[in-house]
């Protein structure tokens, strides 16, 4: 008879041990479970908002003392922000900032360049700001979308095609530190909830039954994708997909 072979569990050391995590809008949805993600593997996390109750809770939950209040589309404040932080950083996610919908046509020019500093500028000026501080190595992540990629979408369309290439542009020149591009489908969020309302659970049942996963993307879904992209420190100047394989089917 032979004895069966026993193993020990092995201890995995955390991916983000001694690293700072900065969220650039970090208060609820795909910020603050990216903040938790990080914070799991070790990191140390630093929460920005604009809702000074929301962040206020976001870091009672987290546990941090770290946290900054300001508006990210403030260009003095995003300055500021990143001029008292403590160097140096390794990581920036950037959720700040939504999608703006309309037709062009429709729309002056104020309205088309309020459109493209909600994701565009708003990364730029995020990325003048910390390129100082961040070591090398380190990632910039933006958030993007899948949703309006194909035409008829307005100017939502114009935004999702412009920020690959710009993400991939932003890489080599803030290099050694790592620009990425995370495009989402529909992330089941506070924000989704607050703007389907009551047609919210009639939304999540239709992806259920149609995405290839089954089921519908969480935002933890998207801070495990986060998180990895921290980590693996071959990869720069790219965009990764994360909808369910809405688009497959769509």
């Amino acid at each position: 008879m032979t004895r069966a072979a026993t193993f020990a569990p092995t201890q995995r050391e955390p991916q983000l041990a001694g690293q700072t995590v900065v969220v650039i809008g970090g208060s609820a949805g795909i910020g603050l479970e990216t903040a938790r993600r990080a914070q799991a593997e070790g990191a140390d996390v630093v929460l920005t908002g604009r809702d000074p109750d929301r962040l206020s809770q976001a870091a009672l939950e987290l546990g941090t003392p770290r946290t900054a209040v300001f508006d990210a589309s403030d260009t003095a404040g995003l300055e500021r922000f990143f001029q008292d932080l403590p160097a140096p950083i390794d990581h920036v996610m950037v959720t700040a900032g939504g999608p703006r919908y309309g037709p062009l046509l429709k729309m002056d020019a104020a309205q088309v360049g309020q459109a493209m500093s909600g994701r565009v500028v708003l990364a730029l000026e995020v990325a003048r700001n910390a390129a100082g501080k961040m070591r090398p190595g380190g990632t910039l992540l933006l958030m993007g979308a899948t949703g309006a990629r194909r035409t008829g979408h307005g100017v939502a369309s114009v935004v999702t095609a412009v920020l690959p290439p710009f993400t991939a542009a932003l890489a080599v020149e803030l290099a050694p530190v790592r620009v990425n591009l995370i495009a989402a489908g529909f992330v089941d969020t506070q924000m989704s909830a607050s703007l389907l309302g009551d047609q919210l659970e009639h939304r999540r049942e239709e992806l259920r039954a149609t995405l290839p996963i089954g089921r519908v993307v969480s935002p933890a879904d998207v801070a495990a994708l986060a998180v990895h992209i921290m980590t693996n420190t071959a990869v720069t100047g790219a965009t990764y997909d994360i909808d369910g394989g809405q688009q497959l089917v769509s």
